[in-house]
């Protein structure tokens, strides 16, 4: 998917040397919070109403790809509601009573059990969206991935593995201009199909802001462990898109991380605390 910022960001790199435009800020205070955590990683922060362009490491933003793992559950949701193998956030998918294990030993304790599609996307239940994938099968998810230009649109491997396993890939740079279409209803589906999907992403709410993301975690083929959290703050009922990605060795954990990193950034810029 070709992102509406992919032209903002080679006209900067293009310029880089000679000025910095007003409207994007490259960062180097934000190195420091992946150096403490000691993973290496990008974030990037769109403010829709002014066209204010925070990065951090802008060559892995744009030009590095990585499997999209659990925020394909954003794409899958989607495509599930919109083609009827998802009735809405309600519809119950029973367990199939295996017990899975995380890569780090523990069970996936809240995955075992019927689930309705929202606790399915909150709880990033694989299994869930394995069988949503299944139901609507390889041709029509090709379809769909076409029409969104999503990443690479790759489906080389089986229909309930294919974000999983690095064969499908994605920029960060993609997957921000893929949340801010959803956001404005500007995907090729149903303002239903994409109002479910985006009540379903907001993670937190309160009188100062709203957050609404969706992680993923994966393994590189390097065998590093790779974490994404894609979505948007709204404060004053503006929003703001953001996208992080970073990896770390799997020792490191760092999906257990990822959120405090994302809050403390965001913190940095100013929100989270009513000041907007």
């Amino acid at each position: 998917m070709r992102s509406i910022f992919s032209g903002m960001i080679l006209a900067v790199l293009a310029l880089f040397s000679a000025c910095s435009p007003n409207n994007v800020k490259i960062d180097k205070d934000l190195q420091h919070f992946f150096d403490e955590k000691g993973v290496v990683g990008t974030f990037g922060l769109y403010d829709n109403g002014t066209g204010q362009f925070v990065i951090h490491n802008i060559a892995r933003f744009r030009d590095s790809a990585y499997l999209p793992a659990s925020t394909f559950k954003i794409v899958n949701s989607l495509v599930g509601i919109e083609t009827g193998r998802i009735v809405n956030e309600k519809m119950i998918i029973k367990w199939d009573g295996i017990v899975r294990p995380f890569p780090m030993g523990d069970s996936t304790k809240s995955w075992n059990k019927d689930l309705t599609m929202e606790e399915a996307f909150k709880r990033s239940s694989v299994p869930y969206y394995q069988e949503v994938a299944r139901r609507i099968g390889k041709d029509t998810m090709q379809f769909w991935l076409d029409s969104l230009k999503y990443g690479s649109r790759k489906i080389v491997s089986p229909i309930d593995r294919f974000w999983l396993d690095n064969s499908l890939k994605i920029t960060a740079d993609e997957e921000m201009g893929f949340v801010k279409k959803l956001y404005f209803n500007q995907l090729p589906f149903q303002k239903r199909t994409q109002d479910i999907v985006k009540k379903v992403m907001v993670q937190e709410e309160n009188a100062n802001y709203k957050l609404a993301y969706k992680t993923g975690t994966g393994t590189l083929e390097n065998g590093k462990t790779l974490c994404w959290i894609v979505g948007w703050v709204e404060e004053n009922r503006h929003p703001y898109f953001f996208v992080m990605n970073m990896e770390g060795t799997p020792a490191q954990n760092i999906m257990n991380f990822r959120l405090e990193l994302l809050k403390s950034i965001l913190k940095q810029q100013g929100f989270l605390e009513g000041k907007r």
